[in-house]
């Protein structure tokens, strides 16, 4: 198995602990996101500490105040390193307002950008932003990888898939009050699937009183697969073949 989408830098205990309990979990590929300069360095360290980690280089929206083109070259640098798979996670969040929608924006078209020149799939962030995000992924990312993270806009399912992005459902798609959500992951297609934790985040059911972690990602790809009438090893095998194809890993 493996998990798309983590912050291991925001996660408890420490990364070794982490890694360790992923493999006796079965998840034998992880990717760490960074959501800023700071954390993406965090991100790399942890992808050459461990054979299993892979690391994503962005910046997140909620932290685009003052995006310039420092920002952007720094990103450029980390993005060259042979651990980093992908760019992101960058995309809107207009949920609270934590950046000005200018900054965010700016720092939105500059990563599709990066992801085109740097050839590495583009991983979203979309939070109260659905149809800015979907515009601008419409108009900017075309030839782009796109993987919609924590996929969380279910009626907007079909849109996404006939622009050809990739889905990643998190521990949310877990939850009693997310049907509509567990609906759509027993539609997207095989070759566009993907499972993550989002740790420290949006823990699975089964576990919910605890703090998320990539070993969890068992947990929301077993039930992924029985919304879509799969056994865990058939769907084990095309998330593995997806991220595969996408990270080269």
């Amino acid at each position: 198995m493996i998990d798309s989408h983590t912050h291991l830098d925001s996660c408890t205990p420490d990364d070794a602990e982490l890694v360790s309990a992923a493999t006796r979990a079965g998840v034998n590929r992880i990717l760490t996101i960074g959501q800023d300069g700071l954390t993406g360095r965090a991100a790399l360290a942890s992808a050459n500490a461990f054979p299993q980690v892979f690391a994503a280089i962005g910046h997140h929206p909620n932290k685009a105040t003052g995006f310039d083109d420092g920002h952007l070259a720094e990103l450029q640098a980390l993005a060259t390193h042979e651990r980093c798979r992908a760019i992101g996670e960058t995309g809107l969040d207009f949920f609270r307002d934590y950046a000005p929608r200018a900054d965010q924006e700016r720092a939105f078209h500059a990563q599709i950008q990066l992801a085109r020149d740097a050839d590495k799939p583009l991983i979203i962030h979309t939070r109260a932003a659905e149809d800015d995000t979907i515009a601008t992924l419409r108009s900017r990312a075309h030839g782009v990888k796109v993987i919609l993270h924590c996929f969380s806009m279910p009626d907007r399912l079909d849109e996404c898939l006939a622009e050809g992005w990739w889905i990643s459902f998190a521990g949310n798609v877990t939850y009693p009050k997310n049907e509509d959500l567990a609906a759509a992951a027993a539609r997207v297609p095989d070759d566009k699937l993907l499972v993550e934790t989002d740790a420290p985040y949006l823990t699975p059911q089964p576990m919910r009183k605890e703090r998320n972690q990539p070993a969890y990602v068992t947990e929301t790809a077993m039930f992924v697969a029985e919304q879509r009438g799969q056994t865990y090893t058939e769907l084990e095998a095309i998330v593995e073949r997806n991220a595969a194809q996408l990270f080269q890993w």
